[in-house]
């Protein structure tokens, strides 16, 4: 088909070294797919686009996250649909993008990579009503707080960073922790980015 390379040249950017082995195995059975390179840390996922120059790159939603925002391969995401609030991160007008659930056979990323080479589409409707249950208890503001706090800035610096009183901030960060469920901040912290809500 016009447009389709002859063989798809793919990056396998996932985390887990049996998960990626495994895709790997099951790539190499393609006729027009090949395995350009594997990598485990989305530090180098950019670096390895640009010298090994795949036409798909299969990434993990944890690596997208630690990518810049612009990027010149189209990219397959893989996310757990416990963290589908977080792929409104990956989804920017400068990258194309296709997303699939984690858990999905592997004949549908196989699929998907030969979609997402001949610019069609690929979007996987389960994780999409999944990110859009998820929808944020928090308001912008609350948000705000706990994502700086969660960088490990104390009160004082959140406070002075939004021109607030350190009172104030506390008073947020209760209710952060009341909405989240949460006992402490921390516990606040990692249930809203489990949900992507920051």
């Amino acid at each position: 088909m016009f447009g389709e390379p002859a063989v798809i040249r793919t990056l396998l950017a996932i985390d887990g070294a049996l998960v990626r082995g495994a895709l790997s195995l099951v790539l190499a059975a393609e006729d027009d797919i090949s395995v350009v390179a594997e990598v485990a840390r989305g530090d180098v996922v950019t670096w390895t686009i640009r010298t090994r120059r795949p036409d798909v790159a299969v990434v993990d939603l944890d690596l997208v996250e630690k990518m810049p925002a612009t990027g010149s391969c189209p990219l397959l995401v893989l996310a757990e649909p416990r963290r589908a609030g977080h792929l409104y991160r990956t989804l920017t007008p400068s990258r194309t993008v296709g997303v699939l659930g984690s858990d999905v056979p592997p004949q549908r990323v196989v699929d998907g990579i030969r979609r997402l080479s001949r610019g069609e589409p690929v979007v996987d409707a389960d994780l999409v009503l999944a990110a859009l249950r998820r929808d944020s208890p928090l308001t912008p503001r609350e948000a705000q707080i706990l994502d700086l706090t969660a960088g490990g800035a104390p009160v004082a610096e959140v406070a002075g960073s939004l021109g607030l009183a350190p009172g104030t901030v506390r008073n947020h960060l209760g209710r952060i922790i009341r909405k989240t469920g949460g006992r402490t901040r921390v516990e606040a912290v990692q249930v809203a980015r489990d949900a992507g809500w920051i």
